[in-house]
């Protein structure tokens, strides 16, 4: 697990080490810009391959000419051949280019000076342009500007505005076609627009500054703490958004870098130290509520009691299934078993029992009983209550799983129909008093909760949906986030787009309800609850069994029963053996 911090805290976390530790921010600028060069400069030069120049064709670049313009002037020749020697000079000459795009703030000043240490490093040639109003340019930035004039360097103007392309041949002159030939033939490019303060879409000259590098399909970025056009809270597109090789963040990772399209926007991330006094950061956030990416456990699975026995390990109730939906419950019931339940008793409708009996082997399926009082007394003499997968949405099935959660005082696990028999009910919800754990689509989650699609503020919406009502929320998507009730939460880090597959959610559900069932596993919390950590783990496990399905069969290939076969390797990677 990695901390987490939200565009507030490290604002304050900023304040506190330079205003109150007297840490030189310029030396934390040099600090990031070095990580943030030291990551281009293995992009341009893997030591596997060595640097491959990127061959170019001038026949793209040409300017279209009509059938009755006019043959061109001697001028308009002569810069024909300029771009054209700037393209075609690129295949004589091995030489990286490298295009840093700085805005008017501090991440554009740790743009500048990475610019100045990949000149220093020699062996490249860097361009650093500045994008937006000179005005606001921070002390800091301005001070890095002139280490950059002082190394040979400068920061160039950027000011070509592509928001309206139908205009943009008329308005565009030579020397701003000039500078977009020289950006097509960069071998990476640097992203110091804006970092982490954005909030409005991005417009104008930014815009096609993040044109330029989100177009370049055969030219890697690097972006500064946050790919610019990405909400760092959120993961939010704000229009248009830079699509990064490497995002390099600092001192801690950012919410928005792996959940939502943010994640997708990020590339592989980077967490660097930037020179931060450990003791100011554990200062302020040791009172604070968890926020962590998550791709491993904190802990391993302990080793089971030698004398234990197949009650300790959880006796699990799953109600579920329905006509046409026959093979959600198995999936459950498989998946938890597979990840250490040691009884599973599988309810499931009359007239789907043959079906279900038949598939199943070490699951005891039973039909349900018309009598409510003997199914109550079934699921109490449980551990935990896994309710909903493939269950049906009749008011028969509502009523059903609204009077489980008045009853029962065990763990309840609500997936899938069991969610969205809530919808309009909640109060049942905040009245129970056992730990419950929704696993909700963002989809549920609207029905659930009446809110807008897309979800934009997932993060929010989550923790906020968990402390109001005393659950844990597992809000799933690329991303998926776990939040508990005292506003702790947590971002899954694994997995892939191979597992969006009728199917996935049922093994995730039942693989929850297991860790929370097996005694020895509830015992091992330091203090209080720990049923979120309990079912964050689970969703780390699922990811990973993700991972390993995608890795050998493939994403098209994979199916939600591919996932339960892969447990036994992840959940013994992760054991303590």
């Amino acid at each position: 697990m990695l901390p987490l911090a939200t565009v507030a805290q490290m604002k304050e976390l900023d304040r506190q080490a330079i205003e109150e530790y007297g840490v030189s921010s310029l030396e934390l600028m040099e600090n990031a810009a070095r990580a943030v060069a030291d990551a281009v400069w293995e992009l341009l030069h893997p030591e596997e391959d060595g640097f491959k120049p990127i061959l170019s064709s001038f026949s793209s670049m040409m300017v279209i000419r009509k059938k009755d313009d006019p043959p061109p002037t001697d001028e308009e020749q002569r810069q024909v051949e300029e771009l054209r020697e700037i393209i075609e000079g690129k295949n004589t000459d091995p030489t990286p280019r490298i295009a840093v795009f700085c805005g008017p703030g501090n991440n554009g000043g740790d743009g500048a000076a990475a610019a100045r240490l990949l000149m220093e490093k020699g062996g490249c040639y860097v361009r650093a342009f500045f994008v937006g109003d000179r005005s606001k340019m921070t002390p800091d930035q301005r001070a890095m500007e002139d280490k950059l004039l002082a190394a040979g360097g400068r920061l160039e103007d950027f000011k070509v505005d592509m928001t309206d392309r139908s205009t943009l041949e008329a308005t565009m002159d030579y020397e701003q076609q000039k500078l977009l030939t020289w950006i097509s033939t960069c071998d990476c490019m640097v992203d110091a627009l804006f970092g982490i303060g954005l909030k409005r879409p991005v417009e104008g000259v930014f815009r096609t500054a993040v044109l330029q590098m989100q177009n370049r399909t055969h030219c890697p970025v690097v972006s500064c703490d946050v790919p610019s056009g990405v909400n760092a809270d959120t993961g939010e597109i704000l229009g248009e958004a830079v699509q990064a090789k490497t995002t390099v963040t600092f001192t801690r990772g950012k919410p928005g870098l792996y959940t939502g399209a943010g994640a997708e926007r990020a590339g592989e991330v980077r967490i660097v130290d930037i020179g931060i006094p450990h003791d100011v950061e554990y200062r302020m956030f040791r009172d604070l509520s968890r926020l962590e990416m998550i791709n491993s456990p904190n802990n391993g699975l302990p080793r089971r009691p030698t004398a234990a026995h197949k009650g300790d390990f959880g006796k699990l109730f799953i109600l579920a299934g329905s006509e046409g939906y026959t093979g959600a419950p198995v999936l459950a019931a498989r998946a938890a078993l597979r990840t250490g339940a040691g009884l599973v008793y599988l309810g499931v409708p009359r007239e789907i029992y043959p079906i279900v009996a038949v598939k199943c082997d070490e699951a005891m399926p039973f039909p349900l009983p018309e009598d409510y009082a003997a199914l109550l007394e079934r699921a109490r003499g449980c551990d935990v209550t896994l309710i909903g997968p493939g269950l049906g949405r009749s008011s028969e099935a509502e009523q059903l799983v609204l009077s489980l959660l008045e009853d029962l005082t065990i763990p309840v696990v609500l997936d899938a129909d069991g969610i969205n028999a809530l919808a309009g009910h909640i109060d049942v919800l905040d009245r129970r008093k056992a730990p419950t754990v929704l696993t909700p689509h963002e989809g549920e989650f609207a029905r659930l909760t009446g809110c807008e699609l897309p979800i934009k503020d997932r993060l929010s919406a989550a923790r906020g949906f968990a402390r109001d009502h005393g659950c844990v929320l597992v809000l799933k998507g690329h991303g998926t986030i776990t939040a508990a009730p005292d506003g702790s939460a947590y971002i899954n880090a694994t997995g892939n787009p191979g597992m969006a597959k009728g199917g996935s959610g049922d093994v995730l559900a039942g693989m929850i309800a297991a860790l929370l069932g097996q005694k020895h596993l509830r015992k091992e919390r330091r203090t209080g609850d720990n049923t979120a950590e309990l079912t964050a783990n689970a969703v780390l496990y699922h990811g990973l069994a993700g991972d390993d399905c995608a890795a050998r069969l493939g994403e098209y290939a994979m199916l939600p029963g591919d996932l339960i076969e892969a447990l036994p390797q992840v959940l013994r990677q992760w054991s303590d053996i």
